[in-house]
């Protein structure tokens, strides 16, 4: 009887957003809290979540302290107001791999979910997630941070804010993520949530080498780690599809997760995790919208050496275009009528004035064909043998490849494949590999970018940070 007294009380007092404002003055909290509206936090249904026993979540009950003793100022001013700048989508510094972290209100816990891609090479089944830490009031004025990592439970941990889009976590009991069976038991056990298979089944000696040094480099952090925020990518109705994170195929490193904006006349793919040699934050692959690629029919295309003439062939095309580009503003420079000319030129054309390829082949996004055959050339290798046999359209693009340790890195031509609204995928010519990605999704709360330059700046620094 007293939860639903005092659920009818939060309730009148949160009706009008003018009564929010009223308690934050009298309460002292230094932003009015419909301010928090913007990270998705209602005080009525933080409330109803943990007064109502029918609707508590089952994932903590255990030590779940008396809330209702507890008054909804505590709760503001020791965890939702203190901890609001950590919400939303971050992107942990683990040298390479990096990944992606979701920072969330759940009740009157704020929790760390790190998402994991499915098992390689599973592309289309849904995302996995475990947590890292969380934060509560375990008594009044109060919050309580906890490190989830390991296996033992929830253990001592603290979290720093670093600055506004920046913070990090520790765990001070780091003897709780270790196992009885010492370290073999724990690789083991890592391989298993993070590959679904064991040592044994893993047959190609680089792709062992490869998992055993991923787990020494990530274990070594205990949970100890700085986040730095990233957005999801701004949309526009011109966009070739919806921008988004997606899930995708990387050979021997397993699957991995991109993040797919458009910029313009341009794509690109942006690695949220990576690997040894192309790092997380490193731009995987850009597309070019301006040059759709017309293909041959099905039987031709299975011919290796006819893909790789059509694309070298735009390749050399965007190349002549970039210099006349170049050799334009040039001239632009010394003489202001010579720039009013090139200016004056039609996009289609080349410097002589003939249409170029490009312009030929290329086609209005809403007249090209709704679907046409698809099948990769021999030769080409794919981890996931089950992709899509019709696509929409092609485009020239290039694919970022490197040494181990990202040395001697290059751009290399390669071809993006647009099946549906949720899958791609981009044959890399010179590797004679196809990569294939499927849309994450998921809601993520909290992570629009306030403007596109936000987002830009976002870029920018993600790869420099990794480079």
């Amino acid at each position: 009887m007293k939860s639903c007294i005092f659920c009818s009380c939060l309730s009148s007092v949160f009706n009008t957003s003018e009564s929010i404002g009223m308690k934050d003055l009298e309460y002292g909290l230094c932003e009015n809290l419909r301010k928090l509206e913007i990270t998705g936090v209602s005080c009525r249904d933080v409330y109803a979540k943990r007064i109502n026993p029918r609707v508590k979540s089952g994932r903590f009950m255990k030590i779940l302290p008396d809330y209702e003793h507890m008054e909804y100022r505590d709760v503001y001013t020791c965890l939702l107001h203190r901890y609001r700048h950590i919400l939303g989508l971050w992107q942990p510094d683990i040298g390479p791999y990096g990944g992606l972290l979701n920072v969330v209100v759940d009740g009157l816990f704020i929790i760390g979910w790190m998402y994991l891609p499915p098992h390689d090479p599973h592309v289309d089944d849904p995302m996995r997630f475990k947590p890292l830490f969380r934060i509560h009031l375990m008594e009044r004025k109060c919050a309580t941070v906890e490190c989830m990592y390991g296996h033992k439970g929830p253990h001592n941990g603290h979290i720093q804010i670093v600055k506004k889009d920046e913070f990090s976590t520790k765990c001070n009991q780091t003897d709780h993520h270790r196992m009885s069976g010492g370290r073999q038991e724990e690789f083991r056990t890592w391989l298993r949530e993070e590959w679904g298979r064991t040592l044994e089944d893993i047959f190609h000696e680089h792709m062992q080498e490869l998992i055993l040094m991923k787990f020494i480099y990530t274990s070594q952090y205990d949970n100890c780690l700085t986040y730095r925020r990233i957005y999801l990518p701004p949309s526009s109705p011109d966009d070739l599809i919806k921008p988004g994170l997606f899930k995708g195929t990387y050979g021997s490193h397993g699957l991995e997760i991109v993040m797919l904006s458009f910029h313009g006349k341009k794509a690109k793919g942006t690695k949220i995790t990576g690997d040894p040699n192309i790092p997380a934050g490193q731009q995987t692959v850009e597309i070019d919208l301006a040059h759709p690629l017309q293909f041959p029919d099905v039987e031709n295309l299975r011919d290796f050496s006819e893909l790789s003439r059509i694309v070298l062939e735009v390749q050399e095309q965007v190349r002549r275009e970039e210099q006349e580009e170049e050799q334009r503003q040039d001239d632009g420079d010394r003489s202001p009528h010579a720039s009013s000319q090139a200016a004056t030129k039609s996009p289609g054309e080349g410097a002589d004035g003939e249409g170029t390829a490009a312009g030929a082949e290329g086609m209005p996004q809403d007249k090209a064909p709704a679907s046409q055959p698809f099948v990769l050339p021999m030769g080409v290798i794919s981890r996931n043998k089950d992709y899509p046999r019709t696509c929409r359209i092609c485009f020239y693009g290039t694919g970022l490849i490197a040494g181990h340790g990202f040395t001697s890195p290059e751009r290399t031509p390669g071809v993006f494949v647009l099946f549906d609204d949720d899958r791609f995928g981009f044959i890399w010519l010179e590797l004679k590999s196809f990569s294939l990605y499927s849309r994450i999704k998921v809601s993520f709360q909290n992570a629009e970018a306030p403007s596109r330059e936000a987002f830009d700046e976002m870029l920018k620094n993600i790869q420099s940070l990794f480079s």
